[in-house]
């Protein structure tokens, strides 16, 4: 039998401070509190689906969510999105995050992706200990990078595993959140049905401010499309008719990894 190829679900749990990028001021206590409550949300979600999921944690988030660490389920991986989100210091923070989170989960972390996957010197990423990243989108994003000559599979590359977000073959359309947010599934679902033949694999994100009350920010409505319920409904239209369809097997960003160590020995 012909295996199915992965589809990789991971959240970028952070501080919600897009607010300030549109002039919006949010303090810290608010932030966490709308992250939460949209987390909340998308578990419930996909724990009601029995997916499995990779949760991108800021120490931040886990610092002021302990408990919530501590409960997440088997099922589901941990990995680290660096100490804060609005800040970054490579030779302190990519170990401290990843301290901070094995001490609250119990769990080894292996796996990293850097805030706005934004680039990050790949030795700082091996030296801190971790096993894999996944802080490149390779297309171009207007005013943020263009990384259109980067591999849209995963490659091995200074002892880790870099492992990009997915992307439509041919022109490189990005099936990050905002493509997710903004185009209508039936055609994010043929763009992401020919990632997944092309590629071998589908690794999408999303962040869990999405999925919460944003009506009192002033936020453009390309980022705060869907915020009220359809957003959710939307995504779980898509993970139903995945599995329906028996399209692609769902799982953690580890478990794809491994198969991917297992494969090159």
């Amino acid at each position: 039998m012909q295996q199915k190829s992965p589809i990789l679900i991971t959240i970028d749990v952070e501080e919600c401070d897009i607010p300030l990028e549109y002039g919006c001021p949010i303090d810290l206590n608010e932030q966490l509190r709308v992250s939460k409550e949209g987390l909340d949300r998308f578990m419930a979600l996909v724990d009601s689906l029995d997916i499995p999921v990779t949760i991108f944690c800021t120490g931040v988030f886990a610092q002021n969510h302990p408990e919530w660490i501590k409960q997440i389920h088997p099922r589901h991986e941990l990995a680290s999105h660096g100490f804060y989100h609005g800040k970054f210091e490579a030779k302190t923070d990519l170990l401290a995050s990843k301290t901070l989170l094995e001490e609250l989960s119990g769990h080894k972390i292996e796996g990293f992706r850097m805030a706005r996957m934004q680039q990050v010197d790949e030795v700082e990423i091996f030296k801190a200990g971790y096993g894999y990243h996944s802080s490149l989108n390779p297309t171009w994003i207007p005013g943020r990078y263009d990384h259109r000559d980067k591999p849209m599979k995963p490659f091995f590359e200074h002892g880790l595993w870099n492992i990009p977000a997915s992307v439509s073959p041919g022109f490189r359309v990005p099936l990050f959140w905002l493509a997710f947010k903004n185009f209508p599934l039936a055609m994010y679902r043929y763009l992401s049905a020919r990632a997944l033949r092309k590629n071998g694999y589908l690794n999408l994100y999303f962040h869990p401010w999405e999925f919460a009350d944003l009506s009192r920010f002033p936020l453009p409505a390309h980022v705060k499309r869907g915020y009220k319920g359809a957003l959710l409904a939307k995504l779980e239209n898509l993970l139903t008719g995945w599995q329906e369809a028996k399209q692609g097997e769902f799982m953690t960003m580890q478990s794809f990894v491994k198969t991917l160590s297992d494969g090159s020995k």
